[in-house]
């Protein structure tokens, strides 16, 4: 029996799921589990940001590899996937220097309009189709070259792709991820080179993208000592919400939310939407599997839920959360996408400053919620209006397709036909992935009637 392993790392938390297929079925099992958060450390520039703790979750990554070969199941293949955006600059010994940044750290304040004074962003995004985020790694590359930490660097690797080069010793850049830099050009899928050279950047740091199911190299003989075994690496998409789309189990190209942390809604598309009516929409084009491109939005998502519960100290769970927001109904109107709910000292104050009110803890679950289902309408219906298509069907994927009070709320807002499922998206798309690499299933489409197969889909 042939094992694949991916290994999710999100922002609060990663794990390790394995799999294999039996019977037409992909099967599969978490078997690690770790935390994950940034942290305030002294960065590059002596000054304190918010950073990941890049060496604790390599150590994490290989924790689970070696749990992989005591339960007796020794993986064929592995691959990585964390969010977009963030990266790793190498110098000649190949170490991160200066650590890891994170995105909502606040550096790229100085560096957006700097940016924008060289390149419009009404460029950027005629070239990229990246939509405006104030964490996008165009701005935070400025930052670099303004702190001198680019000039010592031989090598960007976004998160993944430093994770797999750790792993194998191999260098790959996956365009899925590369198009979250919004510094890939929509038309060529390759790098833009007159973003790079009008900003400064190091054009030696951007190499060849690589495709999804691509093979990037095995384990050196360091890891193999450490876990007990050599494995193959395969890319997954490494960006999460680009790998939980292809689990999707969408009928030709119907919309999604991939709901968790943040909630990216979109549709697959052949080519990039780089039209005014949709950068005036927020609409992003990030790059799928051969070349395709996920129209999409950022939209907050539970995030705000998830800092108020742990503004509670985790006293209630999000079970008892929603039960508590059903029997509390309130009418007021939040936007759950204004820039105050990125990274606020306290989401609670945050919440009930917009509101004019104290809520109760009822009260403030509901208003997240209901408010985060009207958003939601109204970026399908500015999605309609972008793309001059209607949808019938919205599919909702990942761990958030596991709120029923939500998935209500946006049936009743949306009108749509909502498909729920599967909640472990992006795992299963980074699995699917890794066995098309290998060989055990043809494409995306093969891979997607096996998930529908194995996995909980259900409408709502």
């Amino acid at each position: 029996m042939r094992y694949y392993l991916a290994i999710d790392i999100g922002a609060s938390s990663g794990r390790h799921i394995i799999a294999y297929l039996e019977n037409g079925k992909m099967i599969t099992e978490e078997i690690y589990r770790f935390q994950n958060g940034p942290e305030m450390l002294t960065a590059y520039d002596g000054k304190e940001h918010l950073m990941w703790t890049h060496e604790r979750l390599f150590n994490e990554i290989l924790n689970g590899l070696k749990k992989a070969k005591e339960i007796g199941k020794v993986p064929y293949s592995v691959g990585i996937d964390t969010w977009g955006v963030d990266y790793a600059l190498l110098d000649e010994n190949d170490q991160a220097i200066g650590g890891t940044y994170c995105y909502r750290d606040s550096r790229t304040e100085e560096t957006i309009p700097a940016v924008h004074e060289k390149l419009p962003f009404e460029k950027l995004f005629a070239k990229t189709g990246i939509a405006f985020a104030s964490f996008n790694t165009v701005y935070q590359l400025l930052d670099d070259v303004k702190s001198g930490r680019m000039a010592k660097a031989k090598s960007l690797l976004m998160l993944p792709d430093y994770f797999h080069f750790r792993l194998t010793g191999v260098k790959k850049q996956e365009y899925c991820n590369a198009t979250t830099t919004g510094m890939v050009n929509a038309v060529t899928h390759t790098w833009d080179e007159e973003i790079i050279e009008t900003l400064g950047y190091k054009k030696e740091l951007f190499g060849e993208l690589a495709q999804p199911g691509s093979f990037v190299g095995e384990f050196t003989d360091e890891v193999a000592a450490i876990v007990g075994y050599k494995a193959k690496v395969f890319l997954p998409a490494t960006h999460d919400t680009a790998s939980a789309v292809l689990a999707a189990p969408l009928k030709a190209q119907t919309p999604y939310i991939s709901s968790g942390t943040w909630s990216l809604l979109g549709v697959e598309q052949n080519n990039a939407h780089t039209s005014k009516s949709a950068l005036d929409a927020g609409y992003s084009n990030e790059g799928s599997l051969n070349k395709t491109v996920r129209l999409q939005i950022n939209i907050m998502g539970l995030w705000m839920i998830q800092q108020v519960r742990h503004e509670l100290d985790d006293k209630y769970s999000f079970v008892e959360l929603v039960n508590m927001a059903r029997e509390n109904p309130v009418d007021y109107e939040i936007n759950v996408n204004d820039q105050r709910f990125l990274a606020p000292e306290n989401m609670t104050a945050e919440i009930n400053a917009a509101v004019g009110k104290e809520l109760t803890v009822g009260e403030m679950a509901y208003v997240i919620y209901n408010n985060l289902a009207k958003y939601y309408d109204l970026a399908l219906k500015a999605l309609e209006e972008v793309t001059g298509e209607k949808y019938d069907t919205l599919n909702i994927i990942g761990g958030g397709s596991k709120n029923g009070f939500l998935n209500e709320l946006t049936k009743k807002y949306t009108g749509k036909q909502i498909i729920t499922g599967p909640a472990e998206g992006t795992a299963i798309g980074n699995l699917m992935m890794q066995m098309v690499g290998g060989g055990d299933v043809a494409d995306v489409k093969e891979g997607r009637e096996i998930i529908t197969r194995s996995f909980d889909i259900a409408e709502v």
